[in-house]
C-alpha cells in the first residue's frame, strides 16, 4: 500500500495561520516544562521538596485544565494527545486524568456544505447521485473526521450486500493541521530527550515517531478500510465478535463507506439491561476479546473506547449467547511481533501463576527492561506483591490498609526506579488499549476483577505452550551444557583475582542508599547556608546596603554547590 504520507491535501488555513499555530503549542509546553522543572527537579534539590509536594495536586489540575482548553481549541493532534493522557490511570494522577475524559465528545463538527465538498471532490460526483440521501447532521465528529448516516442506491446495496451505512469524511486541511502538530512534537520530544530523567526512561524522539505513523495511518482511509477486514479475517469464525462491511466502490484515501452496525454503545448499562443484557456477563467477554488480539492474533484494537465498541443483540438458538461484540474505527491499530507476542503471553502466565522471578524474566523479553537491568531486586519485590495483593479485586484493594501500600512503596519504590526501564516499539499502542480494556470492563462491572479474566486465558495459554516443551527442554539442555564449558575457565580467572587481592563484591542497593544519603547531606548544608546568608543580606540590607548586598550575592556560593552536589541524583 502506499505511503500514507503521499498525496497530501492543500492547506486549509494560510502560512500565517500554521506559523502561530507552531509557535503556540511550543510555547504551551516549553512554560508547562519550565514549571514542572522548578518544581520537580530544582526545589528538591535546595531541600524544598516538600514545596513541590503540597503544590503537586493544584498545579497537575491547572495543567490538564490549560491543555484541555488548547486541545478544544486547536483541534488536530491535540485531541489525540489529550485522549492518551485521559487513558494514563496507571501513572498520571486523576488530577489530569478526570479533566480530560470525554475530551473527543467536545470536538465541534464541520459545517456540512464543507463536507459536501470535500467528499464530492473525492467521490467524482455529486452526493445525491452517489447515495439515496446523506443526513446533514453528524451522528459523530471527532478530531480527524465525522461521520453521517447515508443509504446506498439499490445497484450498490446489491453489490455490497446492505444498505444502511455511514459515511466517514475527513476534516478540510487535516492533513496540514497534522504536518503543524508533529513537528511541534518534535520539537518538544527533542527537549524531553536532554532531561537524563526522562531520556533514561524513553526514546522520546522514536515515541513522536510512533505517535506520527499512526496519525498518518489514521488519515488514510483505505488503510482503515483493509484493517477492518484483517480484523474480521482474524475472527472470522469467532461468533463473540462482529465487524461492519466495507463499501469499497464508495471509499477513497478520504472518504468511508461502511455498513452501519450502530447498536448498543458497550458502557450503556441501562440500555443493555433493558434489552436482557447482563453487563456484567459482558466485561469477561470483552476481555478476553481483547487478550485474543493482543497475545494470540499480534494485530489489536488500539483505541476500544466505548465510542468504538457496541453490543448488538442477536437471534441465538438455546444456551448461545444473544449478543455479539461489534468494535468500529480501526484506524489505530497495534501490531506485535512474534517475539513480543512471545513475551507478553509468558508475562501473561507468570502473572497469573503469582511468579515473581518468572515476571521479571517475561518483562526481559518484552523488552521493557535495558539488558544491564539488575533484577534481583525486583524479583524480591515482585515476589512480595503477588504474596500479599495478588488476586485481589479493585473492591478488596479499597480495603487494605494505606500504610500496607505505604510501607511497600518505600521499600521497594527506590529499586523500581532504579532501574533503566526503556519503551519498546509499538508499547505506547500495547498500554492504551489495555488501559482502555480495564475501564471498559470497570465500569461494566465495579466488582469485576481482572484476575478472573486474566487467569483461565493464561491456563490455556500454558496448555498451548506445552506443545512446545521439548523444543525448550533441548534449549535448556543447550545452555547448560555451554555453561559447564565455560565453567573451568571462569573457575581459574576467579581464584587468580582472590590471589591477587583484586575481587570486588557489589551490593548495588547498599551502594545506592550510601550515595543518596551523601547527597541529601550535602545538599541540606548547602541550602542552610543559602538560606542563612540569603535571610542575613536581607536583614542587613536595612542598615547596611552594601554589607546585605553582599551578604546576598555570597548565598550563590552555597546554592550552587548544592545545585551540584545532586546533579548525580537526576
Amino acid at each position: 500500500m502506499a505511503s500514507v504520507r503521499l498525496h497530501r491535501a492543500a492547506p486549509a488555513a494560510g502560512a500565517g495561520d500554521t506559523r502561530a499555530r507552531y509557535r503556540r503549542i511550543l510555547r504551551f509546553a516549553a512554560w508547562n516544562l519550565a514549571v514542572t522543572w522548578w518544581f520537580e527537579l530544582f526545589l528538591p534539590r535546595i531541600g524544598l521538596a516538600r514545596v513541590a509536594e503540597r503544590t503537586r495536586p493544584r498545579r497537575m489540575q491547572r495543567f490538564a485544565r490549560r491543555f484541555h482548553g488548547l486541545a478544544v481549541e486547536l483541534g488536530g493532534l491535540m485531541i489525540k494527545v489529550g485522549q492518551f493522557l485521559s487513558s494514563r490511570l496507571d501513572i498520571l494522577p486523576p488530577e489530569i486524568t478526570r479533566e480530560l475524559e470525554g475530551l473527543q465528545d467536545e470536538v465541534p463538527p464541520v459545517p456540512f456544505p464543507s463536507i459536501r465538498a470535500l467528499a464530492e471532490e473525492e467521490l467524482g460526483a455529486p452526493l445525491d447521485q452517489v447515495f439515496a440521501f446523506v443526513e446533514d447532521v453528524p451522528i459523530a465528529a471527532a478530531s480527524l473526521g465525522q461521520a453521517h448516516r447515508a443509504r446506498l442506491r439499490s445497484t450498490d446495496a446489491a453489490d455490497t450486500g446492505f444498505t444502511d451505512v455511514v459515511l466517514k469524511v475527513q476534516r478540510p486541511g487535516i492533513d496540514a493541521i497534522v504536518d503543524v502538530d508533529l513537528a511541534a512534537l518534535r520539537k518538544v520530544g527533542g527537549w524531553l530527550s536532554r532531561i537524563r530523567l526522562v531520556s533514561s526512561r524513553a526514546n522520546m524522539p522514536a515515541l513522536v515517531e510512533e505517535f506520527a505513523q499512526t496519525s498518518f495511518e489514521e488519515i488514510d482511509y483505505l488503510h482503515e478500510a483493509a484493517n477492518s477486514e484483517r480484523f474480521a479475517a482474524d475472527f472470522s469464525d469467532d461468533g463473540r465478535v462482529c465487524v461492519p462491511g466495507i463499501a469499497w466502490e464508495r471509499s477513497t484515501r478520504r472518504v468511508l463507506t461502511l455498513e452501519d452496525v450502530t447498536a448498543i454503545k458497550i458502557t450503556e448499562a441501562g440500555a443493555l439491561r433493558a434489552a436482557g443484557i447482563d453487563p456484567a456477563e459482558v466485561a469477561p467477554v470483552f476481555a478476553a476479546v481483547m487478550f485474543d488480539q493482543m497475545f494470540t492474533n499480534g494485530f489489536f484494537h488500539a483505541d476500544p473506547h466505548p465510542g468504538n465498541i457496541f453490543v448488538t443483540p442477536v437471534r441465538a438458538a438455546a444456551g448461545d449467547r444473544p449478543w455479539k461484540l461489534t468494535f468500529i474505527d480501526f484506524g489505530m491499530m497495534g501490531e506485535i511481533t512474534a517475539s513480543t507476542r512471545s513475551g507478553l503471553r509468558k508475562l501473561l502466565i507468570a502473572a497469573a501463576a503469582r511468579d515473581g522471578s518468572g515476571l521479571v524474566a517475561a518483562i526481559n523479553d518484552v523488552g521493557v527492561l535495558a539488558p544491564s537491568a539488575d533484577t534481583v531486586e525486583m524479583e524480591r519485590a515482585m515476589t512480595h506483591l503477588f504474596a500479599r495483593f495478588g488476586g485481589m479485586g479493585f473492591a478488596e484493594l479499597r480495603e487494605v490498609d494505606p500504610r500496607e501500600f505505604r510501607d511497600f512503596a518505600v521499600e521497594f519504590g527506590d529499586v523500581v526506579r532504579s532501574l533503566p526501564f526503556q519503551l519498546p516499539e509499538n508499547f505506547l499502542l500495547i498500554i492504551r488499549a489495555m488501559s482502555l480494556t480495564s475501564g471498559v470492563c470497570s465500569s461494566l462491572d465495579e466488582r469485576f476483577n481482572l484476575w478472573d479474566s486474566v487467569e483461565p486465558y493464561a491456563a490455556r495459554l500454558l496448555r498451548d505452550e506445552r506443545g512446545n516443551i521439548v523444543e525448550d527442554v533441548a534449549q535448556q539442555a543447550l545452555d547448560a551444557a555451554a555453561t559447564a564449558l565455560r565453567l573451568p575457565k571462569r573457575l581459574d580467572a576467579l581464584a587468580g583475582r582472590l590471589e591477587e587481592g583484586s575481587l570486588a563484591v557489589a551490593n548495588p542497593r547498599l551502594e545506592r542508599r550510601i550515595a543518596r544519603l551523601d547527597r541529601s547531606t550535602r545538599r541540606s548544608a548547602s541550602a542552610l547556608v543559602f538560606a542563612a546568608l540569603l535571610i542575613a543580606g536581607a536583614i542587613v540590607r536595612a542598615d547596611d546596603a552594601v554589607l546585605g548586598g553582599i551578604l546576598m550575592a555570597g548565598s550563590v556560593v552555597p546554592l550552587l554547590h548544592g545545585l551540584w552536589a545532586g546533579r548525580r541524583g537526576l
